[in-house]
């Protein structure tokens, strides 16, 4: 044995190598706003992309210049935009802007979900542990398959004669 382990600190630095690395490691983080006063994210879902922007406000949320009681028709899809803000317990606290492409209406609001809870995360560090126990920070990675030839679709076979 060339050493020999005395402590707990004398653990942790024999682990994760210098003290310096597990002081780095456990900084908070900075919140990242920009001259305007609002963060910025990108969220995604399916083929949709959802560029948003947040600032404090009156709970006001624009998609594409369109009220989201406009845009967003379905009550399911309006309560999805909503459930960031409600894990964080920042209900109308904050004014969203976003502009959204690619997709149908579901993939689009989930990628505006996904969007806000990543501004809100940089927006304020300390709503990040709640957004991510709740699984919003993480993008949902499904996609639809592509079409393969020689298949009805992309699995689904021609129906089989064998005469």
């Amino acid at each position: 044995m060339a050493e020999e382990i005395k402590s707990l600190e004398d653990l942790n630095e024999a682990v994760s190598g210098t003290p310096a690395a597990v002081a780095e490691a456990e900084t908070p983080r900075e919140p990242v706003r920009d001259a305007l006063g609002r963060a910025y994210a990108t969220g995604k879902r399916k083929d949709a992309v959802a560029r948003v922007w947040i600032r404090p406000g009156s709970g006001k949320v624009t998609v594409n210049g369109k009220d989201q009681s406009e845009y967003f028709a379905r009550p399911v899809l309006q309560m999805i935009l909503k459930q960031p803000f409600t894990v964080a317990g920042v209900d109308g606290q904050f004014d969203v802007q976003a502009t959204v492409k690619g997709g149908g209406l579901s993939g689009q609001a989930g990628a505006v979900k996904h969007g806000v809870s990543k501004a809100l995360q940089l927006y304020d560090p300390s709503l990040r542990a709640a957004l991510k126990a709740a699984g919003f920070l993480t993008r949902d990675s499904r996609v639809v398959e592509r079409k393969k030839y020689g298949k009805a679709k992309a699995r689904k076979s021609f129906q089989f004669s064998k005469r």
